[in-house]
């Protein structure tokens, strides 16, 4: 017997209503405030995400589903989706419609990395992007609009974390600094942070490791303290602009992110729904990123939220509204009938009206039960005496009532009825 990938899910139609919700209610609360969706590949060359990601983050060395097509090109299965969405902005010259575009996804993404709640190595992401403006007023709009579609969905307990990693000017002072400062504590890191300390050092305030962190709340400087004027003066106004919106928040100075593409601007929001493991988003400013990949300079902001995540609170707080439905179930006995109600029933669903028949020929009692289970409103029943007197028996499920209606137009009467 075949089995799922490890890391993979399926999702069943118990619970595939519940993504359908979601999206809908994502699409509608986005393009309300007029963002657009785009739509990319689900695999992308290799080279895009080692140039924008960092070839020493996790997700590049260790984590991406990485291929050679029979061409032998590198391909790989999207990690992340900022990425691929600059491509195809560059690729396609998006500038040339607007000078500020806003994109919206929803979309897969594939991390090789270790499964465990709400983590999956096939991950879904919502997210959304405003390209080709500095200005703070951008990075408000995004952390302020995904913080309004958590609270329409009923979600309590955010908890908003802003940081400012600075532009790259202030960032190269701040990171000698850095270095000389945790030298002398560099035996007491673990592996991985002596790795990164050479590689990446701002990846140490990635790690989860207790010991590490306890060095770092100690002996690391913080960053907002290296900004430039022109970067503090960007941060303060982000502030003051998510003050004038009431979106309350928290400096958090060790919140870097883990993608080597950020700048100034960082933030995410928390749930403590979601255990130690509680960020439903993460985003920030990435002004370089589409330059790095070939295109202008280009100043944007953006956000990607964890539709795994965001559902698992959903239903921890039943803030999922119950599938409603208005089936018609046609219970039918015998081939004339079966035939006529066929005919019947195609007309119903071109009218609007969810229909569904029994494939199996079962009697009526059968039928009756079947319509039960798969919570019928209604069921309409023709059998060899509705034939006989060209009529149809319509059952309404929630009192057990009845009334007869002609066969020749029981579809339009039918529909006219129920609606």
């Amino acid at each position: 017997m075949y089995r799922r990938i490890k890391g993979t899910k399926d999702i069943l139609p118990t619970e595939s209503y519940q993504w359908q919700y979601l999206e809908k209610f994502i699409s509608e609360s986005l393009e309300r405030y007029n963002y657009q969706e785009i739509r990319t590949p689900v695999f992308e060359v290799t080279e895009l995400f080692a140039r924008s990601i960092g070839t020493d983050t996790d997700v590049v060395s260790k984590e991406m589903y990485t291929f050679f097509d029979k061409s032998k090109t590198s391909l790989t299965l999207k990690p992340e989706l900022t990425a691929p969405v600059v491509r195809a902005y560059v690729q396609n010259h998006l500038e040339q419609i607007s000078p500020v575009t806003k994109l919206y996804y929803i979309d897969s993404s594939f991390r090789q990395e270790r499964p465990q709640k709400g983590r999956l190595r096939q991950f879904h992401q919502f997210g959304f992007e405003i390209i080709g403006t500095e200005y703070p007023e951008a990075d408000a709009e995004i952390i302020q609009t995904v913080y309004e579609i958590y609270l329409r969905l009923g979600i309590k307990e955010l908890n908003v974390k802003l940081n400012s990693i600075g532009s790259r000017d202030s960032r190269k002072n701040y990171l000698d600094i850095l270095k000389s400062s945790l030298k002398p504590y560099y035996n007491d890191f673990c592996l991985t942070c002596q790795q990164r300390f050479h590689k990446n050092i701002l990846r140490l305030f990635d790690c989860k490791a207790e010991p590490c962190q306890n060095i770092l709340d100690e002996f690391a400087p913080s960053i907002l303290e290296y900004l430039t004027k022109g970067d503090q003066d960007h941060f303060e106004e982000v502030k003051n602009l998510l003050d004038l919106t009431e979106v309350p928040y928290s400096v958090d100075k060790k919140l870097v992110r883990g993608l080597d593409y950020y700048t100034r601007t960082t933030f995410e929001i928390t749930n403590p729904l979601l255990g130690s493991q509680d960020a439903i988003c993460g985003g920030g400013r990435y002004d370089y990123l589409i330059e790095d990949l070939g295109g202008k300079h280009t100043p944007a902001v953006g956000v990607a939220s964890g539709m795994e995540r965001l559902l698992m609170i959903l239903r921890e707080t039943d803030a999922i509204p119950e599938k409603k439905t208005n089936l018609l179930y046609f219970a039918a006995l015998g081939d004339e009938a079966r035939k006529a109600g066929f005919k019947v029933i195609a007309k119903l669903r071109r009218l609007g009206i969810t229909t569904e028949m029994d494939f199996l020929r079962r009697s009526l009692k059968a039928q009756m039960r079947e319509a039960g289970k798969k919570a019928a409103n209604w069921v309409l029943i023709l059998g060899e005496n509705e034939i006989k007197l060209s009529v149809v028996t319509l059952k309404d499920m929630s009192d057990g009532s009845q009334r007869q209606i002609s066969l020749e137009n029981a579809a339009e009467e039918v529909a006219n009825y129920i609606e």
